[in-house]
């Protein structure tokens, strides 16, 4: 695969300049850049979500329907802990502490994901080639039925993209659990990184997979009391409702209408400087809603994550404002939908363009 080299074309003194701000910010008011009392209330407050949602539906002293509904609730809250405890945790921003970091990243196992494939494809891979075609896998939510760039094929069946994309995003949990850990394990290289895995992480993928498996699979259909095709609905059901929340998310803040996918072209070369790329590559979504910063773990402030990855979330709204008018000093772009339903629209938009765009040009022509 081609190698990639950002250039330093311009606006080079940006991220220094923002980053002394930032820091400047986290001295004089005092604070740490990891989790403060507020972000430890999240914790353990989407923890025990997870614990009785989970304890409540194994004891079985709920008609199915009830049992229904509590298997979305915990495929939505396996989502939040995602976001707001284990993302934090994998990237090194939940706390100072290395072993705190990687006690709350081991939760990833128990709601079905490897922490250290996610390390090499989100961490390493995504953070540095946001929105590339070809090389952030991240965006390849897909492959071959979504067209998000004009640099992809166009098939026919795509004009209908916007209506049937975000059921495949509902699909996201269930192909990570069973399908993209694996793949993108065995595969020799994800994006420009060569895998080459200690001995130790082939037994963590498949021993912590098959306690996934035994906690969500093989003790439901042990101990309660439905035959194996209600199992089956629930499972399904609660999949979905998770993968939904987790590819609404993702998309929502970089495959929007603002958002750009470069081409690095022949030689390889990215023509401005990596910050300068993610503020172009990168969206916000309900920046000011306190409800959308609770859920989403920061990642509705993905421009800050991306600047910032190694500082808790719970800090984003405050230093949000220090980006946005750095950004607008230097001439940079500062994407953002005001609400999640703009960004909802504006996701919708892009997938309706991207599904029919050659196909009006060649009209015109």
């Amino acid at each position: 695969m081609q190698k990639l080299k950002f250039i330093n074309s311009g606006n080079s003194n940006f991220f220094a300049t923002l980053k002394a701000r930032v820091d400047e910010y986290f001295i004089t008011t005092n604070k740490s850049k990891h989790a403060n009392s507020r972000m430890i209330v999240k914790t353990v407050f989407f923890l025990t979500a997870f614990i009785f949602l989970y304890t409540t539906i194994i004891l079985d002293f709920l008609p199915l329907y009830g049992q229904l509904i509590l298997a979305i609730l915990l495929g939505m809250t396996m989502a939040f802990i995602g976001f707001n405890i284990c993302h934090d945790a994998l990237h090194g921003a939940y706390s100072s502490n290395k072993k705190i970091n990687t006690s709350l990243g081991f939760i990833f196992n128990i709601i079905g994901a490897n922490p250290y494939v996610w390390g090499i494809t989100h961490n390493i891979v995504h953070h540095t080639y946001t929105n590339i075609p070809g090389h952030d896998e991240d965006i390849e939510i897909a492959p071959g039925l979504l067209r998000i760039s004009k640099d992809e094929k166009l098939c026919s069946f795509q004009r209908y993209q916007q209506f049937y994309g975000f059921f495949l995003y509902s699909l996201a949990s269930l192909s990570w659990f069973f399908r993209k850990d694996y793949v993108k394990f065995f595969q020799k290289k994800v994006g420009n990184y060569s895998t080459k895995h200690p001995r130790k992480e082939y037994f963590n993928l498949f021993f912590y997979k098959l306690v996934y498996y035994s906690l969500f699979i093989v003790l439901p259909l042990v101990v309660l009391d439905i035959i194996w095709w209600q199992f089956l609905i629930g499972y399904i059901l609660m999949n979905l409702a998770m993968g939904l929340v987790l590819g609404l998310v993702f998309q929502l803040a970089h495959v929007v209408e603002q958002t750009s996918f470069p081409d690095p072209g022949n030689d390889g070369n990215i023509a401005e400087a990596w910050a300068c790329h993610q503020m172009k590559t990168t969206a916000n979504f309900s920046r000011n809603s306190a409800l959308a910063n609770f859920l989403c773990g920061g990642l509705n402030l993905q421009v800050e994550h991306h600047l910032f990855p190694k500082v808790c979330h719970i800090h984003y709204h405050a230093i949000s404002k220090i980006v946005k008018a750095t950004a607008l000093e230097f001439n940079l772009p500062y994407l953002e939908n005001k609400t999640f339903f703009s960004a909802l629209q504006s996701h919708y938009q892009l997938l309706k363009k991207m599904g029919r765009e050659e196909k009006l040009s060649v009209a015109i022509s």
